[in-house]
């Protein structure tokens, strides 16, 4: 999956929104106004290409299962590490895998949200 799939999986979901609050070049996915994903060219190293990173939410067990099974899944960047992961979008995490990583991601925060906003949007999965 690159960043433009990945953008646009994320923006499919319902009440998805994104936006650049900690400046240009760093993309914010919100559902009803909370943070679900982050997605922004990774660091680069000189003679390395330069891979697109996203952030996903995850129960911090699974957090660190999948940060034992896929190399380019690591603690999240500049996010809580044990609640956040970051994928290194290389090519190497398999497509349904990232797909299904931002949907859990996804039902994580809808979850904490009040049962109006809740079933508001789970009445759309």
């Amino acid at each position: 999956m690159d960043h433009t799939q990945a953008q646009a999986y994320l923006l499919n979901k319902p009440f998805s929104s994104v936006g650049q609050p900690f400046g240009e070049g760093v993309d914010v996915f919100k559902v009803k106004d909370k943070m679900f994903a982050t997605l922004a060219p990774g660091k680069y190293s000189e003679g390395e290409p330069r891979h697109w990173w996203l952030n996903l939410k995850c129960d911090p067990d699974e957090a660190q299962a999948l940060r034992d099974i896929f190399t380019a899944v690591i603690p999240g960047y500049h996010m809580n590490k044990r609640l956040w992961n970051t994928v290194i979008l290389d090519g190497t995490v398999p497509h349904k895998e990232i797909e299904r990583m931002i949907d859990n991601s996804y039902l994580l925060v809808v979850a904490k949200m009040t049962k109006k906003q809740r079933d508001a949007v789970l009445v759309h999965l």
